[in-house]
C-alpha cells in the first residue's frame, strides 16, 4: 500500500476468493472516517508477499486526493484522557486515525507527518510504535503524540506574561469560574470563552469584543446539558453527536439558566458539543456551559497565531491559553440548523471544508471569488466543487490576506490552475476587484455574473439539477443590471443564462448601506411609497420618525438623492421589525430578521390570512404591490395587534406571495420546479411555510443542503454558470 497524490494504491494478491472478500469489506466496511469516492482495479502480476506494508508516499502533481475536515474527538480517544491509568489521561492533543486534526494542519499532500505542522515533533518510542503497528488505532495516524513528545499547553495572563503554573486547564478553568474572559487556541483558531451563566462575564465580552447584540454560540459538556436547556429533535442529536461536530441552531428552553443576553431577543441558541481534547478538559472542570465565539477584533478573521493573539486578544481576553502546534489554515465553526427535517448551512467551514461538493459532469477549471458578505471562493477540477472554508465579510485587507493564502493553499493541494475567473457583477465588492486583478494578472478570461443568478445556480447544483427552474431568490443586497438593489426576485434560470420573471415592487433606500443598519430609514421610506403616512404615532415614533435626521431622510426619498431603489426583502423584513418596534437600528447583520423570525415564532399555533397584496404584470414582468399590504399592516398595529401577531402574519403573506408568484410564472412557462435561495431562506418558519404552500399547488422545491443559502453559497453558484458559459 502507498499513498499517492491521485489516490490510495493497494497491492492485494492471494487466492481469487480471498481477494474478492477483501474487496467487498473494503466497500462495505471501511475504515471509521474513511471515504471511498470509487474504486479501480486491475490485474497484476503476483510478487509473493507475505505481509503488510505501506511504502514511501508518491508524489505526481498532475494528480490530487481529496483532503479530510478536521475530525471531533472519537470515544476511544475521549475514554483515554479520561482514564487516571492511561498514559494520556488528561492529555489535550490526544488523537488517532479517526479523529483529530487534519485540514487545520496540512502543509501539502501527500498527508505525511513532515509535510504538516507536526513536523518539529519527534515522536517518542511508544508513540512511533504505535504509528508503525498496522493493528493499532494509531497506525499512520500523522498528529499522533503524547505529553512526552506533543505539543504542550500555556497560560499567559492580560499582560502577555507566563503564568507559572503546572497544570493549565486549571488555571485557565480557575479564571472562567470567576467571571474572567479566556482566549483559547482552538483547532483552526482562536476562541473567546466565558462562563454562559454568568450576565456580567457574558456583558464583558461583549464590550471588550464590541458585539452588543449578535447572539453566541455556546458549547455543553453534553447531550444531558443540551437536553436541559434546548428542545432538540434526533436530527438535531445526530448533528451535534457527528464526527464534524458542528454549531446547532436548536430552540432554547424558556427556563434554562444560560444568560439571557447570550442571544438577545432570540428563542434560538447556537449549541456545541467539546470537539476537541481540550475543549473536553475544561468543559469537564469549569462545570458549566461556557460561550465560545471566534477570537479576533471586530470585522478581522480569527487569529490563528501565538504572536498575534497575545497583540490581538490581550485587550479583550483576562488570559490566554495557548500551545506550540501551528495552525496552517484558519477554520472557523460551521453553524447548521434544521428546517423541516433536512439539515442546512447557515455557515461551512470546520468539519466539513474543503470535501468538495460534486458537479454533475466535468469541465474546465474555474475560480470563482464569491461575494463581499460570509465570502467563501470556489475552485472546480473535475467534477468536484472545492468550496473554501467561510472567509467573511471581504471589506479589509486583513481578510483579503486570509482569502487570498486560503486559495494559494487549495491551488497547491488540489493541483488547480484555474482557466477563467467569475466573480459578482457589484464593482465595489473586494472579491470582484481582486477578481479583475488576477485576471489582468494572469490573462485569464473574467466572467461577471449576477448575483440572483448565482444564488439559483447554486441551488441547482446543490440539488444536482439542471434546470431550468423557477427561482425565488430573496435577500439582502444583490447588484442589479437595471441599476437598482434586487434582493426579492422571481427568476426563470438554468446554469446558462436567467430572465427576471418578477419582483416585489420597489421603494427607495435611503443612504443606501447605511439604511441597512437604520430600518427606521427603510421603514419611513416604505411608508411614504406604498401609504400615505410619513409616520405613525407610539411605538413608530420610538423608532426616529421624528426629529433632524428623518427630516433629512424625507427629502432624500423625495428627492431621490442617495436612495437607490430595491426590491429587497431582506429589506422588508427590516421595514416590519421597525414599524412593529422590534428593531429600529442594527447592530449585526440580519438582526430585524432574526428578531422577527423569534416573535412570530411564538405564535405558530395561529392561523391568520395573509395580508392582502396584488400581482400585476408590467412589461413581461410580474410586480408584487405592496400598498394593500402596508396599509393592511398599519391598521393592525394600529388597533392593537401583538407584535408576534403582525411578524407571524407578515411571514404567512410573504409565503403566500412566494405561491402565487410562482404558481402564475408556472402557468406562464410549464416548469414545476422551484429553487429557494438567499440568506431570507435561513429563516426556518418562512422557509416551512412557503415549501408547504408551494408542494400544496404541485410545485417540487429545491433547497439548499450542501452550502449555505446566503451569500456563504454563491460562489458555487459563480463556478457553475462560468463553467456552463466558458467550455
Amino acid at each position: 500500500m502507498r499513498n499517492t497524490s491521485g489516490c490510495v494504491a493497494l497491492f492485494v494478491e492471494g487466492p481469487d476468493e480471498g481477494i474478492r472478500r477483501f474487496y467487498d469489506e473494503l466497500k462495505a466496511a471501511p475504515p471509521p472516517r474513511a471515504v471511498i469516492t470509487h474504486i479501480e482495479t486491475k490485474p497484476c502480476k503476483a510478487e509473493g508477499y507475505e505481509t503488510f506494508s505501506i511504502l514511501a508516499s508518491d508524489y505526481n502533481p498532475d494528480e490530487y486526493q481529496l483532503i479530510s475536515p478536521d475530525i471531533a474527538t472519537c470515544p476511544a480517544c475521549l475514554s483515554e484522557i479520561n482514564d487516571p491509568g492511561d498514559r494520556r489521561f488528561g492529555y489535550p492533543f490526544t488523537n488517532c486515525t479517526n479523529c483529530g486534526p487534519r485540514f487545520t494542519i496540512i502543509r501539502n499532500i501527500p498527508y505525511d507527518r513532515p509535510l504538516t505542522t507536526m513536523a518539529d515533533f519527534k515522536m517518542c518510542p511508544r508513540c512511533r510504535t504505535e504509528y508503525e503497528d498496522p493493528a493499532d488505532r494509531r497506525f499512520h495516524a500523522q498528529p499522533n503524540a503524547c505529553a512526552l513528545c506533543g505539543p504542550r499547553l500555556r497560560l499567559i495572563d492580560g499582560d502577555g506574561v507566563p503564568v507559572d503554573t503546572a497544570d493549565p486547564v486549571k488555571a485557565a478553568t480557575d479564571r472562567l469560574q470567576k467571571g474572567q474572559v479566556l482566549a483559547i487556541k482552538g483547532l483552526g483558531g482562536f476562541q473567546l470563552a466565558c462562563d454562559a451563566t454568568d450576565a456580567d462575564a457574558v456583558a464583558l465580552l461583549r464590550q471588550r469584543k464590541k458585539r452588543p447584540d449578535r447572539p453566541f454560540a455556546v458549547m455543553m459538556t453534553n447531550l444531558e446539558a443540551v437536553h436541559r436547556r434546548c428542545i432538540i429533535d434526533e436530527g438535531e442529536q445526530a448533528l451535534l453527536m457527528s464526527p464534524a461536530a458542528p454549531i446547532v441552531l436548536l430552540a432554547a428552553r424558556s427556563d434554562m439558566d444560560i444568560t439571557a443576553n447570550v442571544a438577545p431577543g432570540l428563542d434560538t441558541l447556537g449549541v456545541m458539543l467539546p470537539y476537541t481534547p481540550l475543549h473536553h478538559l475544561l468543559l469537564a472542570a469549569v462545570a458549566r456551559p461556557l460561550v465560545m465565539t471566534s477570537g479576533n477584533p471586530v470585522h478581522r478573521p480569527i487569529i490563528k497565531d501565538n504572536g498575534a493573539a497575545i497583540n490581538g486578544l490581550c485587550r479583550l481576553a483576562d488570559a490566554i491559553l495557548v500551545h506550540d502546534r501551528d495552525i496552517h489554515s484558519r477554520y472557523d465553526d460551521s453553524v447548521i440548523r434544521v428546517i423541516d427535517g433536512t439539515p442546512v448551512f447557515v455557515r461551512r467551514a470546520r468539519g466539513y471544508a474543503p470535501s468538495p461538493v460534486p458537479f454533475p459532469r466535468t469541465g474546465r477549471q474555474i475560480l470563482a471569488c464569491g461575494a463581499e458578505l460570509k465570502n467563501t471562493f470556489c475552485l472546480t477540477r473535475q467534477d468536484n466543487a472545492f468550496i473554501s472554508q467561510h472567509i467573511g465579510d471581504l471589506n479589509n485587507e486583513e481578510t483579503l490576506a486570509f482569502f487570498e493564502e486560503t486559495l494559494d493553499l487549495y491551488s497547491r493541494l488540489f493541483g488547480i490552475s484555474p482557466e477563467a475567473v467569475a466573480c459578482d457583477l457589484h464593482p465595489d465588492y473586494l472579491s470582484t476587484r481582486f477578481a479583475e486583478h488576477y485576471s489582468r494578472a494572469s490573462g485569464l478570461p473574467l466572467i461577471p455574473i449576477q448575483h440572483h443568478h448565482a444564488h439559483i445556480a447554486a441551488c441547482l447544483i446543490d440539488n444536482a439539477a439542471p434546470g431550468p427552474v423557477i427561482g425565488v431568490a430573496f435577500d439582502g443586497t444583490g447588484y442589479g443590471p437595471d441599476g437598482t438593489v434586487w434582493g426579492g426576485e422571481f427568476l426563470v434560470a438554468d446554469l446558462t443564462t436567467f430572465r427576471r420573471a418578477g419582483h416585489l415592487a420597489c421603494w427607495p433606500l435611503p443612504g443606501g448601506d447605511a439604511a441597512v443598519k437604520k430600518p427606521w430609514r427603510t421603514a419611513l421610506s416604505a411608508l411614504m411609497t406604498f401609504t400615505d403616512r410619513t409616520g405613525l404615532p407610539g411605538t413608530v415614533r420610538s423608532q426616529r420618525f421624528s426629529g433632524t435626521e428623518a427630516d433629512i431622510v424625507r427629502q432624500m426619498i423625495k428627492k431621490g438623492v442617495n436612495a437607490p431603489l430595491t426590491s429587497s426583502a431582506g429589506r422588508l423584513f427590516d421595514v416590519i421589525a421597525a414599524l412593529t418596534g422590534l428593531c429600529g437600528e442594527a447592530t449585526y447583520e440580519a438582526q430585524a430578521a432574526m428578531l422577527l423570525e423569534a416573535a412570530a415564532s411564538t405564535c405558530r399555533h395561529i392561523t391568520p390570512g395573509a395580508y392582502p397584496f396584488t400581482l400585476n404584470q408590467s412589461d413581461g414582468i410580474w410586480i408584487v404591490g405592496l400598498n394593500d399590504f402596508f396599509n393592511a399592516l398599519l391598521r393592525d398595529i394600529e388597533h392593537g395587534a401583538t407584535i408576534p401577531a403582525v411578524a407571524f402574519r407578515f411571514h404567512v403573506t410573504l409565503a403566500k406571495i412566494i405561491q402565487a408568484a410562482c404558481l402564475t410564472i408556472s402557468k406562464e412557462t410549464g416548469i414545476d420546479r422551484v429553487a429557494l435561495s438567499g440568506g431570507v431562506f435561513q429563516n426556518r418558519l418562512l422557509t416551512g411555510l412557503a415549501g408547504d404552500m408551494l408542494k400544496q399547488k404541485g410545485l417540487k422545491v429545491l433547497v439548499h443542503r450542501q452550502v449555505p443559502a446566503n451569500d456563504g453559497g454563491l460562489s458555487l453558484g459563480q463556478a457553475g454558470i462560468a463553467r456552463t458559459l466558458f467550455k
